[in-house]
């Protein structure tokens, strides 16, 4: 997923084979140690604000001077990745690397579109004990792993920790406790929200909000047997839910990613789920979206000091579930591999503490250390300097609690249709946009939560 707020610049989407073709065949081998001088390759990558730009050039700069090897940069917009990566294939034009949420790997891999023996290639020389079980786990298809696992982070339910404290309120690590919090805090007419969260039908992260609940809930996209299963009670109870916290507990109107995040930050609501990337601006660090609660204007990292966070979500007696969001680099089916492999093995070794830094609070390493150093990169990402206008490290201002809930979430990550074959679905059901714009049906009073269910069983099934 993107980070959840505008982009402030204009992408321009290259389609034609000299600006953003795959690699020129120029024979580079080897990895990043002898690759040949010269020759060229393509990186397609998600990561398109100025800041994070500027500093992928930075480490695509030290991968050209070591091995003589022109990487060129293209930023893509998230939304647009899909179709760009179809088109391209259609004309042979693939970049040699793209840079990729999980939503696509299984898809992609099943028509045609990644390399996945060069992925695997570069995990064994890496050493494939080095990346987390369950990021190796999320990109398999067919038994194989399709796309080489980077970063990622999980969805989070933050919470007014102090708020909480002061109603003698447990933290929302459940349905029941999250429903009773939203509404013993929930308090309109002193401009107080039990809970905000995204409903915008438009936007991939309303279904990443709702998949949260819904896998805490039991709810899934299809069995182990690939049959949808969207018409299930639990699914049902997971519409129920959400729609019960959207028009019982939560601010009016239509609510988008930043909507949400300024009703939190104004200290409007009690609580937010939201991806991490939120924590680097609730402790003041990025001028274009400071906290403005009447505490933040005499300490800009109030919030921060005090809110909590929920990782894993439980629901109707279903196992504690987290969302997760993992991104790869992948390697594309027609790419000058060689020299596609040797950039990858410089990404995850001598540039990956430098990509990490791009957003540590959303960049959880997937790569945990080297073989000689097995937890090297996770004991690195802990200091890094989160932010963007101001850099400090996240411990300045959260606990260790805190940071726990993001180092531990990663081996509960889960999402729908991942580990069931159903890759392809997964991309379907996010492009199209089905779950979010029945959600906002629901909460228009249009359907019931059983209607709903099924108009999404319907609407799934023909997909598929």
């Amino acid at each position: 997923m993107r980070r959840p707020y505008k982009l402030l610049i204009v992408v321009v989407l290259c389609m034609v084979a000299a600006a953003c073709g795959g690699g020129d065949g120029g024979g580079q081998s080897g990895g990043s140690e002898g690759a040949t001088a010269g020759g060229s390759i393509s990186l397609w990558s998600t990561e398109n604000e100025p800041d994070r730009i500027a500093l992928t050039e930075d480490i695509i700069d030290g991968f050209t001077e070591e091995s003589g090897v022109e990487v060129e940069l293209v930023a893509v917009e998230e939304d647009e990745l899909p179709s760009l990566m179809i088109s391209n294939a259609a004309s042979g034009d693939l970049p040699d690397l793209v840079y990729h949420p999980l939503d696509f790997a299984a898809g992609w891999a099943e028509e045609g579109l990644l390399d996945p023996d060069a992925a695997n290639q570069v995990i064994d020389e890496l050493g494939r004990d080095t990346f987390t079980p369950a990021a190796l786990e999320l990109g398999t298809v067919d038994d194989e792993v399709v796309s080489i696992p980077s970063d990622g982070w999980g969805q989070l339910i933050v919470y007014r920790k102090d708020l909480f404290e002061e109603a003698g309120l447990e933290p929302p690590d459940s349905f029941e406790a999250l429903e009773a919090a939203a509404k013993a805090l929930h308090n309109p007419g002193e401009k107080m929200s039990g809970i905000t969260l995204s409903t915008d039908p438009a936007d991939v992260f309303t279904q990443q909000t709702f998949e949260q609940l819904a896998l805490a809930n039991g709810c899934e996209l299809v069995d182990d047997s690939g049959a949808v299963t969207l018409n299930s009670p639990e699914c049902a109870g997971a519409i129920e839910f959400y729609e019960r916290l959207v028009n019982d507990y939560s601010p009016g109107g239509a609510q988008t990613v930043d909507s949400t995040r300024a009703t939190y930050f104004a200290g409007q609501a009690a609580m937010i789920i939201w991806s991490p990337f939120i924590l680097d601006e609730m402790a003041g660090l990025r001028n274009d979206a400071l906290p403005t609660c009447p505490e933040c204007k005499d300490d800009p990292a109030f919030l921060a000091k005090n809110s909590g966070l929920v990782g894993a979500l439980s629901g109707g007696g279903a196992e504690p579930a987290q969302y997760g969001q993992i991104s790869f680099l992948g390697i594309g089916a027609d790419a000058n591999v060689e020299a596609a492999k040797a950039f990858a093995r410089y990404w995850f070794d001598q540039g990956y503490i430098d990509w990490l830094q791009l957003a540590p609070e959303g960049k959880f390493p997937m790569r945990t250390g080297t073989p000689d150093a097995p937890d090297e990169y996770v004991t690195q990402w802990q200091d890094l300097r989160a932010g963007v206008d101001d850099k400090k490290p996240l411990s300045n201002f959260y606990g260790e609690d805190v940071l726990d809930t993001l180092r531990g979430g990663v081996e509960g990550f889960r999402r729908w249709g991942i580990g069931q074959g159903a890759g392809q679905l997964v991309s379907s059901v996010y492009e199209s946009l089905v779950v979010p714009q029945t959600l906002n049906d629901v909460v228009q009073g249009g359907l019931t939560a059983e209607e709903a269910a099924e108009e999404l069983q319907a609407d799934v099934e023909e997909q598929g």
